[in-house]
């Protein structure tokens, strides 16, 4: 059982991921083979609202039972999985610490002690893991050791811990969500050069997740309350169209690159619904543009080398260039299936829906 989040930096024996939104429960199992690896199952059950709320699990019960159905659809028998916490409820920091420590030292240290100075609740309210990283010489001379802290709220963790349990699962793994979709993404990530970072935007149904990653290590990260859910929302209601969290509607839109949130021309006159979504594009992307501003403010030498779009959100038509158009920074959206070289059938994963799988399948890759 996980109950230091010790296994944060462990490996799943399945290859069996299981991602918890706050629409959908995905299931995955993947299986290592000479080529590469091969996706077994891939299955996704809609999680009714009121079950997953601002981040967290509301009702154990009710998410476990989803579990099960969702593995039960895929076919898949598993007792031990790998599955992530979103973002907001988790703290990831790069702290250094002396070289000359053994590893009994380092742990003492790191836990008992720098963590709490992190920390924006008590010490003893949090699960805590690190890793060691690599050595470097600071400022001083003196040599250290980088090490990635990572926490979450005690809360969190047991509440995930209990809601596997309901559903016969036992967690080998419990991580973060972006780094889960790191794991999808990390050749392309090995492309940059050493002082060229990489910002991915996870755009969830009701929040984004912004990571900014330096070497394929996260530098700074950040959950801003806008999501699929707030465009559909805002489309619906200028469209006069009853409120939803099918975000269906989203898929089929594409994103105009050349305008701007004040533009006032025909097609966003014709169309007030699209001028609506843009809006609140505008204020993720100004949002997206602030934590850039403020992470590059306290980095010296850095430069943005691309904006990585995933989430569901990720994949709309042309967010891709409205981001670019707006930020003047590159933005692509991901494909973890091609990424990973999966043969999948392309009707039925679609690459409009295919940056909304970077999680679930990182989670499935722990195994590999």
């Amino acid at each position: 059982m996980v109950k230091s989040f010790k296994n944060l930096f462990g490996r799943s024996n399945q290859g069996v991921g299981i991602e918890i939104a706050p629409q959908r429960v995905n299931v995955v199992k993947l299986r290592k083979q000479r080529q590469g690896l091969k996706l077994d199952s891939l299955t996704s059950v809609p999680v009714p609202e009121g079950i997953f709320v601002e981040g967290q699990i509301a009702d154990p019960g009710a998410m476990a039972q989803l579990i099960q159905q969702a593995l039960s659809e895929s076919k898949i028998k598993a007792n031990r999985v790998a599955t992530a916490v979103p973002g907001r409820d988790s703290i990831v920091r790069l702290i250094p610490v002396p070289a000359e420590l053994d590893d009994k030292e380092l742990r003492d240290m790191v836990l008992n002690h720098e963590a709490g100075l992190y920390l924006p609740y008590a010490r003893e309210e949090a699960d805590v893991d690190y890793q060691k990283l690599g050595y470097f010489v600071d400022e001083d001379g003196i040599e250290k050791v980088q090490v990635l802290l990572v926490a979450t709220r005690k809360e969190v963790t047991d509440t995930y811990i209990s809601t596997f349990e309901l559903a016969g699962l036992q967690i080998d793994v419990l991580e973060i969500n972006s780094f889960a979709l790191i794991r999808t993404i990390r050749e392309q990530l090995r492309q940059y050069g050493p002082q060229e970072a990489g910002v991915l935007v996870d755009i969830e149904f009701d929040s984004t997740e912004i990571a900014i990653i330096l070497n394929g290590v996260p530098q700074f990260s950040r959950t801003v309350p806008i999501g699929t859910y707030q465009m559909q929302t805002a489309l619906a209601r200028a469209m006069n169209l009853p409120a939803s969290r099918d975000t269906q509607l989203l898929q089929g839109m594409t994103i105009p690159s050349d305008l701007t949130e004040g533009d006032k021309t025909g097609m966003t006159e014709a169309n007030p619904g699209m001028a609506s979504m843009m809006r609140v594009l505008g204020e993720l992307t100004d949002e997206l543009r602030r934590s850039i501003d403020f992470y590059l403010n306290q980095a010296l030498d850095l430069e943005i080398a691309q904006i990585l779009l995933a989430g569901p959100g990720g994949g709309l038509g042309q967010i891709n260039e409205f981001f670019t158009q707006r930020l003047n920074l590159p933005a692509i959206q991901i494909d973890p299936v091609t990424a990973l070289s999966l043969q999948v059938d392309e009707e039925k994963y679609p690459l409009v829906e295919r940056p909304g799988l970077g999680i679930v399948l990182g989670l499935g890759m722990r195994e590999a």
